[in-house]
């Protein structure tokens, strides 16, 4: 019997760095037991540079992330979701659409590293840092033992990983 793949929305206001980061992070880190998607409520339309490089660093296709809208993903004909992430306040402080099935949730807030103003080598310092909290948050998901435990345990440690210090 094949494993169960579980599909994971991560949620930000413009869907061009946090989102995308953890999108790219989660498929590649999974090795094939997850699905990594991303979306926004108001995408701003492109991808942060700064975003790209560290994803290009994880091997995942650079060319399948662009900024999309949430909408995408609330309709019949989009992927099932099993978890959705918010990972900016301000998503996690919206009101999101119907997602069909009623995929678990939790948010896992981080700093906009998009939002730093400096150099490039101080825009790229946060977005390092940004990018190392969304891995070891994604590493914790990760190695929760989700085929042995119920929903509500479940539901109880992803909301306690939006806690963890990074």
């Amino acid at each position: 019997m094949q494993e169960k793949i579980y599909n994971v929305l991560f949620l930000c206001t413009g869907n061009s760095a946090r989102s995308i980061m953890a999108e790219a992070l989660l498929t590649t880190m999974a090795k094939g037991r997850f699905r990594g998607f991303s979306a926004g409520s108001s995408p701003g339309g492109a991808v942060n540079p700064f975003a790209l490089e560290l994803v290009t660093e994880t091997g995942y296709p650079i060319e399948q992330l662009r900024s999309k809208s949430w909408d995408e993903f609330a309709t019949p004909a989009a992927p099932h979701m099993d978890f959705i992430f918010t990972v900016c306040d301000n998503a996690a402080g919206e009101v999101c659409p119907y997602w069909p099935g009623h995929p678990m949730s939790a948010h896992w807030g981080f700093e906009d590293p998009a939002a730093v103003v400096g150099t490039d080598e101080e825009k790229r310092a946060a977005f390092h840092r940004i990018f190392r909290q969304i891995m070891t948050r994604v590493n914790i998901f990760l190695s929760l033992p989700l085929h042995m435990l119920e929903k509500n345990a479940i539901q109880r440690e992803i909301q306690t990983i939006g806690t963890t210090p990074v």
